[in-house]
């Protein structure tokens, strides 16, 4: 098969399994993402039908980065401000003492079972704080819980990911000050950045979601247009604030999100529509790709710690 041609089937492939899986996934009743994560390896390692470092190149991660920054967004309308009267407590204690517990123990774990070292534990701890919508979403459609449980969880695992993204670019920023100029100069750079990207990616989000908010409410886009010229603010948006600031793109976009669905007199029920169900294609999609990229030999070559030599 042609290069132009295998790149067009996998492509499709990807589509195709994704958007199976979601609807096999409904129609046995189990959690999509365990279906979508088995069809990803049976097309990438084991088949070797999707490739996709070969099939993106270097497009991947920026393709999955505008991706997550939409399934972020999407999650984000659903956060409604009232909730926090209700969950506002335990969603603080998940956002503070509950990383911080995980990020703890899993530093931890990392250093005493998998032998990495400091930097790398505590990195890798930070990193895997994350719940994040592309699995909590989904779990959340399957699940359906009742009372404060719901909202709860939702809230949790949108506003985590931006929290995580930031804790573990803080974690590598700390670690390369430190390194070569001190531990106050690291110190300094972590409370600089922490408060950049609160400021820079907050005050983008906001401003984008009122800018979106006067396009809706004057009715300057026609209804056809309405959830392009969003989602066109929400890649400018999050493109714009990694620019001035790295890694804050996905604090960016949960504000806009938050903002522009609590903003009084926008209508956003067409936006939200839309957004869903982009949202589960894309989901779907990444799930394929990244579990495609896994190579299974390195499991036997790494062993049961994980790791041989970190």
């Amino acid at each position: 098969m042609e290069g132009s041609e295998h790149g067009l089937v996998a492509l499709a492939a990807v589509l195709v399994l994704g958007t199976a899986g979601q609807w096999i996934a409904w129609k046995v009743r189990l959690p999509s993402i365990l279906l979508l994560l088995t069809l990803g390896v049976i097309a990438g390692p084991v088949t070797g039908l999707v490739q996709p470092d070969a099939m993106l190149g270097s497009l991947l991660f920026p393709v999955v980065s505008l991706s997550v920054a939409i399934i972020l967004f999407e999650g984000s309308l659903s956060l409604k401000l009232r909730e926090l009267r209700e969950i506002g407590g335990v969603l603080i204690s998940l956002l503070t003492v509950g990383v911080l517990v995980a990020w703890v123990l899993i530093s931890l774990s990392a250093y005493t079972i998998l032998d990495f070292s400091p930097f790398k534990s505590i990195l890798l701890g930070a990193v895997l704080v994350v719940t994040g919508p592309t699995v909590i979403g989904p779990l959340l459609r399957h699940v359906r819980p009742v009372g404060r449980v719901g909202p709860i969880a939702r809230w949790e695992g949108i506003v985590i990911d931006p929290v995580g993204a930031v804790l573990a670019v803080l974690v590598f920023e700390a670690h390369l000050a430190a390194s070569n100029a001190g531990v106050e100069t690291a110190s300094w750079s972590v409370f600089g950045g922490l408060v950049r990207t609160i400021v820079l990616g907050g005050g983008i989000g906001a401003l984008a979601a009122w800018i979106v908010g006067q396009i809706i409410k004057r009715h300057m886009t026609p209804d056809y247009l309405q959830s392009p010229v969003v989602l066109m603010f929400v890649l400018a948006a999050f493109v714009a604030s990694n620019l001035v600031q790295h890694e804050s793109g996905l604090l960016a976009v949960t504000v806009m999100g938050v903002v522009l669905t609590n903003l009084k007199g926008v209508a956003i029920h067409q936006i939200l529509e839309f957004k869903e169900n982009l949202s589960v294609l894309l989901v779907s999609s990444l799930f394929i790709l990244l579990a495609a990229r896994l190579n299974l030999d390195t499991f036997s070559e790494l062993g049961w710690r994980g790791c041989c030599s970190c």
